[in-house]
C-alpha cells in the first residue's frame, strides 16, 4: 500500500525540492553489498517525504529509525526522501532496485515498505522483511461526545473529519453503501490534519492511521482511539518493513540484526514514543 496517491505532475514538482540530495544519494548507492556500504562509510536510507508522524520536514519516526540502522552497521546516514509515485510497485522500482527515470535513485534500503506477500510476489526484483511497525484505519472521537462508538450508525447527526484521497477516507465514504457521506469533511490531506482538527473542536470524529491519530491525540484524555466498528477488513492492519535489491542478501541479515537490537533493547519503542505513538509489535 503507498503512502498516499500522487499524480505524475505533482510528483514532478516535488522532485525539484531534492534533486540535489537525490544525484547525491544514487552516486552512494551504486554498489549495495555490506562491505560497499562499510567502505564508503554511508548508508543510503529512503524514507516516503511529507508523510507525518514518519516525515514532516525532514524529522520523524521513520527518518529516526534510518538514523538508528546506519547507526547499528556503524556507518552514516545519507537520506534519500521522496514523494510517493502512483502505486507501491513504482515506488519499489524507484527506491530500491532500478532507480527513477529522473535520475536519482535507488537507495540501499527503503523503508516503510508493506510486508505483504503479494507485494513480494509482485516485485521479484526484492527482498522486503524485518516489520517494524503495525499501520491500520482507526477512528478518534470524543468521549463527550461520542461516549460509545459500537456501530458506526452511531455517527448520524455527527460531524466526522476525513482524509478523502487515503483508505480510511475510502473506507468511511463506502461505509454502509454510503451512509455516512453527508457528515464526512473530506478535504483533509491526511489522518493528521483530520486529528488536528478534531482536537480544536471543530468535529465529534477523525478517522485516519492509527499512527496519525495518536501522534496528535495520543495520551489526551478527550479522546479515544479504536478500530473502526464493522469494518473487519480494517481492524488487523498491515505490516511495514524494509526493502533491498533481491541480491543483497548479506545487507538484508544485518539490517534484520539491526531491527531485532532496536526491539530488544527498547529503542524502537523510544523512538516511536518520541512521535507521540505507542509502538507495538508487527
Amino acid at each position: 500500500m503507498s503512502a498516499g496517491t500522487m499524480n505524475r505532475r505533482a510528483t514532478l514538482r516535488a522532485l525539484g525540492a531534492f534533486a540535489a540530495v537525490a544525484a547525491t544519494g544514487r552516486a552512494l548507492a551504486a554498489e549495495v553489498s555490506l562491505d560497499a556500504i562499510k567502505s564508503r562509510g554511508t548508508l543510503v536510507v529512503a524514507v516516503y517525504r511529507d508523510m507525518p508522524p514518519f516525515d514532516d520536514k525532514g524529522k520523524g519516526i521513520d527518518v529516526d529509525v534510518a538514523s538508528a540502522l546506519a547507526e547499528s552497521l556503524g556507518v552514516k546516514l545519507s537520506l534519500m526522501p521522496f514523494q510517493a509515485d502512483e502505486d507501491m510497485n513504482d515506488d519499489l522500482r524507484n527506491m530500491v532496485w532500478k532507480g527513477h527515470y529522473l535520475g536519482f535513485g535507488p537507495a540501499d534500503v527503503m523503508l516503510h515498505v508493506p510486508v505483504a506477500a503479494p507485494l513480494m510476489e509482485a516485485n521479484p526484483q526484492v527482498r522486503i522483511f524485518a516489520p517494524y511497525w503495525r499501520d491500520r484505519v482507526m477512528i478518534a472521537r470524543r468521549i463527550d461526545q461520542l461516549p460509545h462508538l459500537e456501530t458506526l450508525a452511531q455517527l448520524n447527526g455527527k460531524s466526522v473529519a476525513v482524509p478523502g484521497q487515503t483508505l480510511a477516507g475510502w473506507l468511511m465514504i463506502g461505509a454502509d453503501g454510503g451512509a455516512y457521506k453527508q457528515q464526512l469533511t473530506t478535504t483533509f490531506k491526511d489522518g493528521v490534519e483530520a486529528a488536528q482538527a478534531l482536537k480544536r473542536g471543530e468535529f465529534a470524529a477523525a478517522a485516519g492511521l492509527q499512527s496519525e491519530l495518536e501522534s496528535v491525540l495520543g495520551g489526551d484524555p478527550r479522546f479515544v482511539i479504536t478500530p473502526l466498528p464493522t469494518l473487519s477488513n480494517s481492524r488487523d492492519g498491515w505490516a511495514v518493513g524494509l526493502a533491498v535489491k533481491k541480491d543483497a542478501g548479506e545487507l538484508a541479515t544485518a539490517l534484520q540484526g539491526a531491527v531485532d537490537g532496536l526491539i530488544a533493547d527498547k529503542r524502537m519503542q523510544e523512538i516511536f514514543s518520541k512521535g507521540n505513538v505507542a509502538w507495538r509489535p508487527a
